[in-house]
């Protein structure tokens, strides 16, 4: 980990050159970004799915598959992650492949520098995180509608409290929040953490278990609705 983010954004590089990883780090680090780094597609998942991250800037070619891959694992898992693949592979046929695969955007090495951080600016800005729709596993949380879509459509409606539960935890998946944590943001008022307890139990009988995962000791992270 490198840099102190300015602004709360992280950005994990994976990129499998040394010298292309540290001058891109470099310049992330100087615009305030947090960097966190990997070099293989391996190395990539693990961290994107126990850390928390605000943008991939992926390589496609690394030394144990193909980066448009991990997108498509990383989303099979139910995390999105805004992407910006950099590839020598400059084909219109390889960048229509990087876009289809979940790419946000696909930058052709050797880049310059600058457009590399318009580039991740522009990832950033794009929706996602604000979205109406938060997946969780095969199916999702629409925010707007107040309700939990199943993977076969079916919808179920929830309490805005239900929801405000689901959607804390969906917008970072791979987080773990303290009861504390969930009680401060769903109830800020509230003196006992009870409300927790009750908002969980009453997601679970809906949407059944998997839907809120309990970390043992720690708190709870966003599941699946199956």
């Amino acid at each position: 980990m490198s840099g102190t983010s300015a602004d709360g954004r992280r950005i994990l590089l994976v990129e499998d050159d040394v010298v292309l990883a540290s001058l891109v780090e470099r310049l992330l680090v100087a615009q305030g970004y947090e960097v966190l780094t990997a070099s293989s597609a391996q190395a990539c998942l693990h961290v994107a799915l126990t850390s928390e991250v605000d943008a991939l800037v992926l390589d496609r070619r690394l030394p144990d598959g193909d980066g448009l891959e991990v997108i498509g694992r990383l989303r099979s898992r139910g995390v999105v992650i805004p992407t910006l693949v950099l590839t020598a592979q400059g084909s219109v046929a390889d960048r229509v492949a990087g876009l289809d695969s979940g790419a946000d955007d696909y930058l052709v090495k050797p880049f310059d520098p600058d457009e590399l951080l318009a580039r991740v600016r522009a990832v950033l800005r794009r929706p996602g995180q604000d979205s109406g729709w938060l997946c969780l596993g095969e199916g999702g949380l629409d925010v707007e509608g107040v309700c939990a879509v199943r993977p076969d459509g079916s919808r179920v409606e929830l309490s805005r409290g239900e929801a405000a539960l689901i959607e804390l935890l969906a917008r970072r998946p791979n987080r773990v929040f303290t009861r504390e944590e969930v009680r401060a943001a769903l109830s800020p008022d509230a003196r006992s953490s009870s409300l927790v307890d009750t908002y969980v139990y009453a997601v679970r009988q809906k949407l059944g278990r998997s839907a809120v995962r309990t970390v043992r000791g720690v708190g709870y992270r966003a599941g699946e609705i199956r």
